[in-house]
């Protein structure tokens, strides 16, 4: 039997590794603004936010959500939490109110880390209408009813809010304090502890906090490092947000345990994008397929010079070949796909850039090493043959510890002999290559984001004048598939389609928010009467024409 590959290394422990191995070379990278840590400054800074977290209260086993874009001080809070055995949880910035009122609660935030927001929700404002007792409460001891786990909201940057700390208070408190009390908390961690939970939207209305470890998350970016060749003369260009595990394990673990640069983007934007690969040198690139449309439409895309990247990943949705084509002629990258899910850390299978250009482009590569996948018949439970469409399943060191608090979920998703279930329906070839062919569940995926429509149906239920609701796909060239809301209204009721609309507004987040709204008599059904969710998306697209209403 071959010897494991797997490392029994925390977080820490690869940050440590190469600040002591190459303290000179650089860490973290912000071109933009010309924000450069080497290792060492990088490992500095996150003990003195470890020290910091500590002083205001925050400790072992705390739940600690980040709620930010690629920030400077991103990683730096993840890497803190590592360190002290805290509980990163990472918040989308895409969410509304009510989305983040129930991750705090579900979550059992002991803390929340917090920029000033996006263009489009002000995160101070949002955190004041979830905590009105902040504004009274003395900070680090928030007294909340609804929230009474969290007692302390820092935000992320010099300025000074009402009854929250800041992240450079935290710094220079961990600059005045000893080393004895992070270094007691440091020794306890291990490697199968939880260090990040990220919220996935679930197939059962809301979403469900994925737990992972460390053992989970810094060997799946290993192995994703070693599909690629990654060396420490790679800078990888990480404009993916680091609150989906794509950023933060695919990109950022994948450097971590190579000692590589991360050449951060705050917030996607192709030309900072094609600026940061083109000053800095950069290697690598990840995006999702709109990403890469994006900086090879830019009208300055021409300007920049790009021969310095070798290799990416482009995941998220399936990619089309011809953009594969584009990006692999005029980018000068030999590109790799990955598949999984944030349960599984989220790699199962992945391409190999030594692999022909039809197998990277065709398929999801083959398994991880250590892990085990399997295309399983969802009806007999039994392995499929060759070329035999099944559910794609796997099992090894990647699946995650389990939802949060919700054993019936993991159960569900889990079986008896450990294969943990995807939803997604694919085929093995002759050669041990994955191909993704459809998925039993009803997910919808939009230029990368996930939505799960039974969260969008039960929100919308609750919109005086809809009777029944059906949300589903429709196929978007643009974005891969666009959220569609089927309505059936009640009697009388008088609701036009920017009225669902403006219901969603600042209430779900905006991706999630209906593309097109078709108000029908009746959904399409089986003989037995159950709904045809798969049929509704040809339907929207017939409704569309008939209106006149252009499908992007």
């Amino acid at each position: 039997m071959a010897p494991s590959i797997l490392s029994d290394n925390t977080i820490a422990d690869w940050l440590e590794k190469w600040a002591n191995e190459t303290p000179d070379r650089e860490c973290i990278v912000y071109s933009d603004r010309d924000f450069r840590l080497t290792w060492k400054e990088t490992d500095t800074r996150v003990n003195n936010m470890a020290k910091g977290m500590l002083a205001v209260g925050i400790k072992p086993g705390h739940h600690v959500g980040i709620w930010a874009t690629n920030v400077p001080d991103w990683l730096i809070i993840l890497y803190a939490c590592a360190k002290i055995g805290a509980i990163a949880v990472t918040v989308n910035t895409n969410y509304k109110q009510n989305e983040l009122e129930y991750l705090c609660q579900n979550a059992d935030l002991d803390a929340l880390f917090i920029i000033d927001g996006t263009w489009e929700s002000d995160f101070v404002d949002m955190t004041y209408a979830m905590l009105p007792e902040l504004k009274t409460s003395q900070r680090g001891h928030i007294k909340s009813e609804k929230f009474p786990l969290l007692k302390t909201v820092v935000y992320i940057g010099y300025e000074k809010h009402r009854g929250m700390y800041n992240t450079q208070e935290l710094m220079l408190l961990g600059e005045m304090s000893s080393d004895d009390e992070l270094n007691a908390a440091r020794s306890n961690v291990k490697c199968h502890d939880v260090v990040n939970m990220q919220y996935t939207s679930g197939t059962t209305g809301f979403p469900k906090g994925v737990m992972l470890t460390h053992h989970n998350i810094t060997n799946n970016g290993f192995a994703t490092g070693e599909q690629m060749e990654f060396t420490q003369n790679d800078k990888l260009c990480t404009c993916v947000p680091l609150f989906h595990c794509f950023g933060v394990v695919l990109a950022t673990m994948a450097c971590l345990t190579h000692g590589a640069t991360m050449v951060m983007v705050e917030k996607f934007d192709p030309l900072i994008v094609l600026a940061s690969v083109h000053k800095e040198r950069c290697t690598v690139l990840y995006g999702v397929p709109t990403m890469f449309i994006a900086e090879l439409n830019h009208p300055m895309f021409s300007m920049f010079d790009l021969t310095s990247l070798r290799t990416g990943i482009m995941a998220g949705a399936l990619c089309p070949v011809e953009l594969m084509k584009r990006v692999e002629k005029e980018m000068f990258m030999t590109m790799t796909s990955v598949y999984g899910l944030t349960e599984t850390s989220p790699g199962m299978s992945h391409t190999n850039i030594r692999d022909s250009f039809e197998k990277r482009c065709t398929t999801v590569g083959v398994d991880y090493p250590e892990v085990e996948v399997k295309v399983i018949n969802p009806e007999t439970g039994k392995e499929c043959g060759v070329g035999e469409q099944g559910e794609m399943c796997c099992r090894g060191y990647n699946l995650m510890k389990g939802y949060y608090k919700n054993d019936e979920a993991t159960r569900e998703t889990i079986d008896a002999n450990g294969f943990l279930h995807s939803g997604d329906l694919g085929i093995k070839d002759e050669d041990g290559y994955y191909r993704i062919t459809g998925r039993i569940k009803d997910m919808i995926i939009r230029g990368g984001e996930n939505i799960y429509p039974r969260e969008i149906e039960e929100y919308l239920l609750s919109m005086p004048g809809i009777r029944d609701v059906q949300v589903a796909g429709i196929p978007s060239k643009k974005y891969g598939e666009q959220v569609g809301a089927f309505i059936i209204k009640h009697d009388g009721a008088d609701i036009k389609e920017e009225d669902v609309v403006d219901y969603c507004k600042g209430k779900i987040a905006r991706f999630k928010i209906p593309k097109y709204v078709f108000f029908i008599d009746q959904f399409p059904l089986t003989g037995s009467g159950k709904i045809q969710k798969f049929k509704l998306g040809g339907i929207g697209l017939e409704l569309c024409k008939k209106q006149g209403i252009e499908v992007i």
